[in-house]
């Protein structure tokens, strides 16, 4: 609470000390003080975000365990390639946990195949480790949508219930008497664009990561496809 001293002449040189109290709110005052309708829309943005925040550690989680990767990996497919040694390399990737090995294995399990039959098989699980690290995002765009539209819900929700409370009184209208409707109206505008702004960031943020680990597995199956290529 923040105090105020005023001094305000009276008569002559003598002086009379007001002290004035100006309050303030805390984050939770200002957050519960717009009625409920107001409250409503806080709760929903509330959700929003910690299903937001889930999202980006959970991705950012399983991101990084798709784009790991051992250099020795590939070393080894090689010379197993060339040895005709197709069961250790399948074994091999069997026991490694990430997404090129998955891809590899499927190349090889096709390895008597045409090479356009292998590349489809390599391309098609490919699809796949992309659809599994792009899971949820889509849910992630929608709430860096939604929330700024719910937020502005709140904003038209709350200069209805102003205008209700300016047409009910009459003529007899005070600043006190619209608090709440006023209230309502800028703090779920606030909140709403608060948690759109962070989902957007985060969605961006996370596909960036998705593209790089993209590149990655594109890379890593081309060199493995030039190894099929050359031990033919």
């Amino acid at each position: 609470m923040k105090i105020l001293l005023i001094q305000i002449p009276i008569t002559g040189d003598s002086l009379t000390n007001i002290i004035v109290e100006e309050k303030t709110l805390s984050v939770v005052e200002l957050i519960s003080s717009g009625g409920l309708g107001g409250n409503i829309i806080m709760s929903a943005l509330g959700l929003l975000s910690i299903y937001a925040i889930y999202i980006l550690f959970e991705r950012y989680s399983t991101i990084n365990k798709a784009s790991e990767e051992d250099e020795s990996f590939l070393k080894s497919i090689k010379n197993f390639v060339e040895q005709k040694d197709m069961q250790a390399a399948k074994t091999l990737c069997q026991n490694t946990d990430n997404a090129v090995s998955r891809m590899i294995e499927k190349g090889i399990d096709r390895i008597d195949k045409p090479m356009t039959d292998i590349s489809a098989a390599i391309e098609n699980q490919g699809k796949l480790e992309v659809y599994k690290m792009e899971n949820n995002l889509a849910n992630l765009a929608t709430i860096a949508g939604a929330a700024p539209m719910i937020g502005f819900l709140g904003t038209v929700i709350g200069m209805i219930v102003a205008f209700h409370e300016m047409a009910s009184a009459g003529g007899n209208i005070d600043v006190e008497m619209l608090s709440k409707g006023i209230y309502t109206a800028m703090v779920t505008t606030v909140g709403g664009l608060v948690v759109g702004i962070i989902a957007y960031i985060a969605y961006n943020y996370l596909v960036t990561k998705v593209d790089k680990v993209i590149f990655l597995l594109e890379a890593r199956t081309t060199e493995f496809l030039d190894v099929l290529h050359l031990n033919e």
